[in-house]
């Protein structure tokens, strides 16, 4: 139960100096590397907590290796990142396209079923925006991030924020 007073103390030191270390390189990294998740993001914000477990219970990993593979992570999403801004290809392997779940009012039973929504899930949507009917909504759009963007009916619009949407009319008739 009770290790040693050495192995609580090498928990306090080198998990406050892991934890500081996480914190300045999360810092000069960006606000990409602390947005809203994809996949991507997912993964590397797991394997940062893994490293700092790591660090502060073993006592074969060393404050040094910790911030190496913490740095390491870091340098790995800001590349991936920045050659994803660059490349639209690379971008569609790295991230999952948005998703037309909605369309003036009518619910998009395929875009629902491929993407595991239910119903309701575009119905609480459509509820927390504000928004009583399916008919007052133009678009339900599933982001690459996992949540829910809601576009209120248009009136002579040329919707130009969806043309990536996955299943949003190119030519978008208006009623």
């Amino acid at each position: 139960m009770f290790n040693s007073w050495d192995a609580l103390q090498h928990t306090l030191i080198v998990g406050s100096l892991g934890y500081v270390a996480i914190i300045f390189l999360m810092r000069i990294s960006g606000k990409r590397t602390l947005s809203k998740w994809n996949s991507f993001d997912f993964i590397v914000t797991i394997a940062f907590g893994s490293i700092l477990a790591t660090l502060m219970l073993s006592k074969d990993t060393s404050l040094a290796q910790g911030i190496l593979a913490i740095g390491m992570l870091v340098f790995f999403q800001f590349i991936i990142t920045w050659i994803s801004v660059r490349s639209n290809i690379f971008q569609g392997w790295i991230k999952a396209e948005p998703t037309l779940l909605l369309y003036q009012g009518e619910l998009q039973h395929n875009a629902l079923r491929n993407q595991r929504v239910a119903k309701g899930e575009v119905l609480a949507a459509l509820r927390t925006n504000g928004l009583a009917e399916l008919e007052q909504a133009e678009a339900v759009i599933l982001e690459t991030d996992g949540s829910f963007s809601v576009i209120k009916k248009l009136k002579d619009s040329s919707a130009s924020a969806l043309v990536d949407v996955k299943g949003y009319p190119k030519e978008t008739p208006r009623t």
